[in-house]
């Protein structure tokens, strides 16, 4: 049920990218103010994670969850009766972005770290898989409903798939293992339900993690890291794959379903990425992916062309690979150094992960109003993920799983 909701959550984020061009043609707005809203929901998508995990541990994650996809349903509906380009920020960037963002990464991590001892990094990559999935089951659908029946009918359509996964996420979604009578995978005896982390309020809880690990030099290089992941995953690639396509003449079906593509090879990449955390460095395995990322998009522009060549079709294949393999080790690392405050931090680390897809999307839209062409932008986010790569093999190793974020900070005094 966690993964459906990851599916859901994933496809509902996606869809904008296959709204930009039919908005700019109906309202005339520029691509630069609708990726203003892109960046909202990007930014809000990040920053409630921590606290939609923080809420998970006190009020439960099938209560959360379903609040989500209401919200989610809200901002995808009224869509169809705006206006002006701030209801536009307000329904899809606020409403969907909260929405979004509470079945976020942050929600794997819960997951994981409840119902798993054993075998976390595969789960991880597993469940991050689901947000893949979603993007191949959305973005043709959606972008063949916007070229037969308009955006309206499209956005009607993610509000309607929000609403039909609350009831099975209200009969099926348990909160911990003992709820059902089973105990978690690879633990060594049942245990009772837990009560919640503490005594405080969900957003003093996450506001504490947050205060307790800034003040480590593993969470900055961490969180510096997954901005430009965000930067050149969601917020670059993510929404403004499609126009850069079809300023060169391919059609935006075929270029959504080269970007659905994407997320099927996600899926492979992601769990095999799993798999290797549980048997590699993590930080060596950051490195990597954050390095060939770079390299990837430093070649992106000269591939673009009227129909989908090999060279492009390699490239779609490659970045699927890596597009979120880089969560399982960072959700590892979290553990690591954080301990039982794990997925909360991994929350704000996540945070910054959309903190810098929002300030791509947005500057990405800039660079296309201003310079009539996307490729700065690619050269831009090639650059950055290199320096990414460093950052992670920057992290120092610790000699064993901290329990507390507290022991974090202590052993790297």
């Amino acid at each position: 049920m966690a993964f459906a909701a990851l599916v859901g959550a994933a496809g509902f984020r996606a869809t904008p990218s296959v709204f930009l061009h039919p908005l700019h043609a109906e309202f005339n707005w520029p691509l630069a103010t609708i990726s203003a809203a892109v960046s909202v929901n990007l930014l809000l998508f990040g920053l409630t994670a921590p606290f939609a995990a923080a809420l998970m541990d006190r009020f439960g994650m099938r209560r959360v969850v379903c609040a989500a996809l209401l919200l989610v349903a809200a901002g995808s509906g009224l869509t169809v009766f705006m206006t002006a380009s701030w209801q536009l920020i307000l329904c899809w960037g606020v409403l969907v972005g909260l929405g979004t963002g509470s079945m976020a990464l942050a929600f794997v991590a819960t997951v994981t770290g409840r119902w798993f001892v054993r075998r976390r990094g595969l789960v991880t990559g597993v469940l991050t898989a689901g947000g893949a999935a979603g993007q191949l089951v959305f973005l043709p659908l959606l972008a063949s409903v916007v070229e037969a029946r308009g955006w309206r009918t499209a956005a009607l359509i993610v509000a309607l798939a929000a609403l039909a996964v609350v009831v099975p996420v209200l009969c099926w979604l348990r909160d911990h293992p003992a709820d059902v009578g089973v105990t978690a995978y690879g633990a060594p005896s049942p245990e009772p339900t837990p009560p919640p982390a503490d005594g405080r309020g969900a957003a003093r809880r996450a506001v504490g993690a947050l205060r307790g690990a800034a003040r480590t030099r593993a969470f900055w290089l961490l969180a510096g890291g997954f901005a430009i992941c965000g930067a050149t995953t969601n917020g670059l690639v993510g929404t403004h794959f499609i126009p850069a396509a079809h300023d060169h003449g391919m059609a935006e079906t075929t270029a959504a379903s080269l970007l659905a593509l994407v997320g099927l090879f996600d899926i492979a990449g992601t769990i095999a990425s799993g798999w290797l955390t549980d048997r590699v460095d993590s930080r060596v395995l950051l490195g990597g992916y954050y390095a060939l990322r770079g390299l990837s998009l430093l070649v992106l522009p000269s591939l673009f062309a009227e129909t989908a060549r090999p060279s492009m079709l390699v490239f779609v294949i490659f970045y699927g690979l890596d597009w979120v393999a880089t969560v399982p080790p960072t959700v590892a690392l979290c553990r690591e150094y954080f301990g039982a405050d794990g997925p909360v931090v991994f929350g704000w680390v996540f945070a910054s992960h959309q903190v810098g897809a929002a300030v791509a999307a947005t500057g990405a839209g800039l660079v296309r109003d201003q310079l009539g062409t996307y490729a700065l932008a690619w050269y831009i986010a090639g650059a950055l993920a290199i320096g990414a790569a460093v950052l992670s093999l920057m992290l120092r190793r610790t000699h064993r799983a901290l329990p507390t974020p507290a022991l974090a900070i202590a052993s790297q005094s």
